[in-house]
């Protein structure tokens, strides 16, 4: 008697089997989801040339989040893109070599010193109050420990000072010391990130820059409340004087080991 060819396919199947690979393909699925909901931020991909960038899998569909504190609402993936003429030149003309500079670096935002363009407002608390504040205007905190830099020179990788340190901004729910305020002999203030500080016992070191480029630093629009974007633009330009500074650090090197070589 002849086997229909249908019953010796499916003659191996039972329960366990199509639940077996049910599972995989609701975790496959699983998967795939999750992977494109990770997608909803840094997405769609860019070349160097700014075009978009071919993906595993497609972005998914904007999906729109209302902001706490009444700032209105969002979507994600935002598919409208940061417009910036950035100032930078290839090197070569293939793939995957690096750009370089054509202008000033540290005030074009490039390399190191580049900066992403975050909202233009204050970072809020769970109370919906500016997290970061300069000390004088929160009035409810002091130095616990440590040596105040408050009344300090500030000093450059050129042995010269820009200004004094008038101020401490601290961020209030997490009770730490986000920023140095600077004045500078014309009455300026610059913030300084304090990761880029190291206070002495009779002055405050910032040797990412000197003299000259730290009153190049950006000046922010208010003095009781610092946005996204000039942190951004305030961290990028003192971290990346650390490179770009370079060359004149080396020069200062030069001399101050020539005039030590020199017989007295």
């Amino acid at each position: 008697m002849d086997t229909p060819y249908g019953w010796l396919f499916f003659g191996n199947f039972d329960l366990a089997l199509i639940s077996l690979y049910m599972f995989w393909l609701f975790f496959a699925g699983l998967i795939i989801y999750i992977q494109r909901e990770n997608m909803r931020e840094g997405y769609p991909l860019e070349n160097e040339d700014g075009s978009h960038a071919n993906s595993l899998l497609p972005v998914p569909e904007p999906k729109t989040f209302i902001l706490p504190h009444g700032r209105g609402e969002v979507q994600a993936p935002d598919l409208v893109r940061e417009q910036r003429e950035l100032a930078l030149a290839p090197t070569s003309m293939g793939g995957g070599f690096p750009f370089a500079p054509t202008g000033d670096p540290l005030k074009d935002g490039v390399g190191p010193a580049a900066w992403a363009m975050r909202r233009d407002e204050p970072e809020l608390d769970g109370h919906g109050h500016a997290k970061i504040q300069p000390m004088a205007k929160v009035g409810d905190f002091v130095l616990a420990a440590g040596r105040d830099p408050r009344g300090l020179p500030v000093m450059c990788h050129d042995n010269r000072s820009p200004g004094t340190v008038s101020d401490m901004w601290v961020d209030v729910p997490e009770q730490m010391v986000r920023y140095l305020e600077v004045t500078l002999a014309d009455g300026g203030k610059r913030l300084v990130p304090m990761p880029m500080v190291r206070i002495k016992a009779d002055r405050v070191v910032v040797n990412a820059l000197d003299s000259e480029s730290f009153k190049g630093i950006p000046v922010i629009a208010s003095d009781a409340q610092v946005t996204k974007l000039e942190e951004e633009k305030v961290s990028g330009y003192v971290a990346g004087g650390y490179l770009y500074t370079a060359d004149k650090r080396a020069s200062q090197m030069k001399a101050l080991q020539k005039v030590l070589s020199e017989p007295a």
